[in-house]
C-alpha cells in the first residue's frame, strides 16, 4: 500500500480493507510506519516507536478493527513489558507488569501497536513540551503546540501516522489537542471506559481514556472495543443496547442546545473560538435543533480552586510513587511539577477532601441545565494554540519557584492567595472543559471551523452523564454538514512535500 493511498483512509475503512483480503495488515504498517519515518522527525510525537514489533504482531482476524495500527500515549496505558514514563524522567524506570485494561481491549479489538506517543510530564499541561523527550509540534504550523496533554497523539494523527491515537483526558487532554490539530476528540462518561487494573478511577474519576481520531465513525467503533466494566472497578454504567457504531448513525432528534462563549473563569476568549462556536450553532439550526444562549451557573473560580486542589495531590502522589519504587530523586522532575508536588504535600487534608466534595455542587449546578436542555455548545478552548516555548516560566518565575522550594514555602503559598492566581494562569487558555472532568459528563471536541490563516478550531459539545450516543450522533449530523476530511487531504500534501 502506498503512503498516498493509505492517507485517504480512516481506521474503519482500513479495517475493511484488509477484512475483504484487498490488503494485508503488514502492508499497511509498512505504509504506517514510512509516514512516521517521513514526517515524525519534525513532529516529534512518537517518543517509543515499535515499528519492527508491529509489522510482527498477531492480532485477532475477528477484531473489530483488525490490523489497523494504532499509537499508544505514554500515559497510563501501559504495555507489559514495555516502558511507560508519564513523560518525566522519574518514571524512566517504569516496566508495567501487565497490560492496562485500555491496551487489553485494543489488543482484542484487533489493533496493532506502533509505538508511544510523547506527553508532558504526569499530562499536567495543554501543551507537549517535557524536558524528556522535548516538544511536539503542530503539523498545521510546526512553530506552534499541538496542545497537551495527548498532544503528541493528535499531532500524529494529524499527521497521517496512524488514523487514530489513543488519548486520555483529565481537564482536556483530548479535546484541547483536538481541537488544535483539526480532529474529533470524545470524552467519555466517568466509568465508561476501565482505568483497571492498577486504579479504580483515574484522577479520583476526573479522567477517561479514549481515542482522538479523523472521524466520527472512528471514534465510535473504538467505543465499542474499550467501553465497559472490567472485574473489580467502581461501578458499572449501562451499556447501549445496541454497538455505538450503529447507533451513530441513527437520527437524534431535535434537541435543545444551551450555547455560551464566555469563559467560566472571566478569562478572555479569542474572538476566532467565538466565531467558531457561533457559525455551529447556526449549522445546527438549519439541522432542526433549537439553540439559545444559555450557560450552567456554577461558582468558575471555585471550580478551578478544585481542579487545581487535585493537580497538587495527583503530583504530590506520583512523585511519591516514583521515589519509592523507581529510585527517583527530585532532580528527576521540571521545576513546575516540583513546586506543585509541595504545594501537594502541604495542602491541609481536610481543604482536599472539601474540594473534592465540591464537586458535587458543579454536578448538580449542570444536572440543572440539562433539565432545560439537552446539551450544551461552546468553544473548546478559550486562545488559538500558543508558539513552542512560549508557555515556558519565565526566568524570574523559575528563580521564585526555586526559592519556595528551597525554604519549604508551600503553606505560606496556601496562605497567601497565590493559589488562586496559579488557577487563572494554568487555565486561561483552555477555561471550557475542566467542567466535565470533576462532573464526569461526556464532552467531545469537533472540528467545524478554520482561521484565515488555516488554523482548526474545535467547538465543545457536552451531555448528561451517560450521553455518548447522543453526542455522537449530532457529530455524525455535524460531520455530514460540514466535512471536515477534505482538509486532511490538504494538510498530507503540503506537510509531505515539507518533509520532502
Amino acid at each position: 500500500m502506498k503512503q498516498s493511498e493509505y492517507l485517504c483512509y480512516d481506521a474503519t475503512a482500513l479495517a475493511d480493507l484488509i477484512r475483504r483480503g484487498e490488503v494485508t495488515s503488514r502492508e499497511v504498517c509498512e505504509a504506517a510506519v514510512e509516514r512516521a519515518t517521513s514526517v515524525n522527525g519534525s513532529l516529534n510525537a512518537i517518543c517509543f516507536p515499535q515499528f519492527s514489533a508491529a509489522l510482527a504482531q498477531d492480532f485477532p482476524p475477528q477484531g473489530v478493527l483488525a490490523g489497523v495500527p494504532l499509537l499508544l500515549k505514554d500515559l497510563s496505558q501501559e504495555q507489559a513489558g514495555v516502558p511507560c514514563t508519564y513523560g518525566s524522567r522519574g518514571f524512566k524506570n517504569n516496566i508495567a507488569p501487565q497490560d492496562s485494561e485500555f491496551v487489553r481491549r485494543a489488543r482484542e479489538g484487533g489493533l496493532v501497536f506502533l509505538g508511544r506517543t510523547a506527553t508532558p510530564e504526569f499530562g499536567l499541561k495543554a501543551i507537549t513540551e517535557s524536558e524528556l523527550w522535548g516538544p511536539s509540534r503542530n503539523p498545521w504550523n510546526t512553530s506552534l503546540t499541538p496542545g497537551g496533554s495527548s498532544g503528541g497523539s493528535a499531532a500524529a494523527t494529524a499527521a497521517g501516522i496512524v488514523p487514530m491515537a489513543g488519548a486520555n483526558d483529565g481537564g482536556g487532554s483530548i479535546r484541547i489537542p483536538a481541537a488544535y490539530n483539526g480532529l474529533f476528540g470524545l470524552k467519555p462518561s466517568r466509568g465508561r471506559i476501565s482505568s483497571g487494573p492498577t486504579m479504580g478511577e483515574s484522577w479520583t474519576g476526573a479522567s477517561s481514556d479514549h481515542v482522538v481520531t479523523r472521524t466520527v465513525r472512528d471514534s465510535a467503533a473504538m467505543l465499542d472495543v474499550l467501553s465497559g466494566a472490567a472485574s473489580g472497578d467502581p461501578f458499572v454504567i449501562p451499556p447501549p443496547g445496541t454497538a455505538y457504531a450503529d447507533l451513530m448513525q441513527k437520527s437524534s432528534g431535535s434537541l435543545k442546545i444551551g450555547v455560551f462563549t464566555s469563559s467560566p473563569y472571566d478569562t478572555e476568549v479569542a474572538p476566532e473560538c467565538v466565531a467558531a462556536a457561533e457559525e455551529t450553532a447556526r449549522i445546527l439550526e438549519n439541522l432542526g435543533h433549537k439553540v439559545e444562549y444559555a450557560r450552567p451557573e456554577f461558582d468558575g473560580m471555585a471550580l478551578a480552586r478544585c481542579y487545581l486542589g487535585l493537580y497538587f495531590g495527583e503530583v504530590s502522589a506520583m512523585m511519591a510513587k516514583a521515589k519509592e519504587q523507581f529510585g527517583a530523586t527530585d532532580s528527576d522532575f521540571e521545576l513546575d511539577t516540583r513546586l506543585i508536588g509541595m504545594l501537594g504535600n502541604t495542602m491541609p487534608l481536610s481543604d482536599y477532601v472539601l474540594r473534592r466534595q465540591q464537586w458535587n455542587e458543579f454536578a448538580r449546578a449542570l444536572g440543572v441545565f440539562f433539565g432545560r436542555y439537552d446539551l450544551y455548545l461552546c468553544p473548546t478552548t478559550g486562545q488559538l494554540p500558543a508558539r513552542i516555548g512560549e508557555l515556558e516560566t519565565p526566568a524570574h518565575l523559575k528563580l521564585a519557584a526555586k526559592l519556595m522550594l528551597m525554604l519549604k514555602a508551600g503553606r505560606l503559598v496556601h496562605r497567601s492567595g497565590q493559589v488562586d492566581q496559579m488557577a487563572m494562569e494554568s487555565l486561561a487558555r483552555t477555561p471550557f472543559t475542566q467542567l466535565a472532568n470533576l462532573t464526569g459528563t461526556p464532552a467531545m471536541s469537533v472540528p467545524l471551523h478554520w482561521t484565515a490563516e488555516g488554523l482548526p478550531v474545535g467547538v465543545q459539545l457536552g451531555a448528561p452523564h451517560g450521553g455518548e450516543e447522543v453526542l455522537l450522533q449530532l457529530a455524525a449530523q455535524l460531520e455530514e454538514a460540514a466535512p471536515w476530511f477534505g482538509y486532511y487531504e490538504r494538510l498530507d500534501n503540503a506537510f509531505s512535500a515539507a518533509c520532502g
